[in-house]
């Protein structure tokens, strides 16, 4: 049979996971008419805004993950959604938050291993606009998307 994970990962990725509707009717004891109801308003009312699937990462070779803390320089301080949105187009950046104290930014990086990570800071990360960066590696995950590792 053909082998098609790596297609599926990334579009998992990208959003495209559906609600188990069975397996909510049976654990709030609807019907699955009631619940598909239910979640396509949640829907159309943006409450919901994706389905996403949560990874074992270090299976599909994203395992090393850093938070990175950002300064941003004077200039660019004043705007940092445009650096936040640029830097968001990079598949690696899981997340990006604009947050206040001694950081303007927090951004959480997925890379392969540090050498990955390493060639990501010097071709994405080191850009006009960012002054300072602190990398804070994670060791172990204990809890991801409300669900224990």
């Amino acid at each position: 049979m053909k082998d098609i994970t790596k297609n599926l990962i990334k579009l998992f990725k990208e959003g495209y996971c559906t609600p188990r509707i069975a397996r909510l009717a049976k654990k709030l004891n609807e019907p699955s008419t009631t619940l598909h109801y239910n979640i396509k308003k949640l829907e159309k009312e943006n409450i919901i805004k994706i389905y996403k699937a949560v990874f074992d990462y270090k299976k599909i070779d994203e395992g090393f993950c850093v938070f990175v803390l950002i300064s941003l320089s004077p200039d660019e301080y004043g705007n940092p959604e445009k650096i936040g949105k640029e830097l968001s187009k990079h598949k690696e950046i899981e997340s990006v938050d604009i947050c206040t104290g001694d950081w303007e930014m927090v951004l959480k990086v997925r890379t392969k291993d540090q050498d990955s990570y390493y060639d990501f800071i010097k071709n994405v990360i080191s850009r006009k606009g960012v002054v300072k960066i602190k990398s804070l590696v994670s060791f172990k995950q204990i809890k991801t998307e409300f669900v224990e590792m």
